[in-house]
């Protein structure tokens, strides 16, 4: 890490982390009692709330997609290049919100989190998430920030799959919404065995 921050940086960030008490109902057909859910957040929300877009990420990415968490990290987050002061995803204007996923294990709620039910971690008992699964819990988060619609869903690869999910099943909640480099549709649990 330099001695400095890039200009063109968020900064120094924080994950934060927002715990929901209402049972989530899973497509497998199981429910989470309560989870958490870990974020950052880079640049500032306005007054009517219509500037945050949401980043959801990739099957190998995290919440941490910009900045750095303290002057001895090594790299930044996975999308520094797009994230920040005067880049595409310029925090100047934009208030944006990047989750970690549930069953992700760098932070959110997932096999090694305790399972209240045997008071202890899940474990390979964590339930199966889907795409719609996640959508639902990123749709949770946005009504605890205060976020009725994004101006913007962006992801790529699974993190696509979840903008298009977004997209499908709330369409009033976005303006616009970024797919990259993702399959044409999602597969539900029926086609996972098989």
């Amino acid at each position: 890490m330099p001695d400095t921050l890039p200009a063109d940086s968020v900064g120094l960030v924080e994950p934060q982390k927002l715990a929901f008490d209402t049972p989530l109902a899973l497509d497998c057909g199981r429910n989470l009692p309560g989870y958490e859910l870990v974020y950052e957040t880079y640049g500032k929300l306005n007054a009517d709330a219509s500037n945050a877009i949401l980043i959801c990420h990739a099957l190998s990415g995290d919440h941490h997609a910009a900045g750095y968490h303290s002057m001895d990290d090594r790299k930044p987050g996975w999308w520094e290049s797009c994230i920040g002061p005067g880049k595409p995803i310029d925090t100047n204007h934009f208030f944006v919100v990047s989750p970690n996923n549930l069953g992700g294990c760098k932070g959110s709620t997932g096999p090694m989190s305790i399972n209240p039910e045997k008071n202890k971690p899940y474990g390979p008992d964590f339930p199966i998430v889907t795409v719609k699964d996640w959508v639902r819990s990123q749709a949770r988060l946005a009504d605890a920030l205060g976020i009725e619609q994004w101006a913007a869903v962006i992801g790529g690869s699974l993190g696509g799959m979840q903008a298009m999910q977004w997209a499908i099943d709330y369409p009033q909640r976005l303006r616009h919404c970024v797919v990259i480099a993702c399959g044409a549709k999602t597969l539900g649990p029926e086609h996972w065995l098989q």
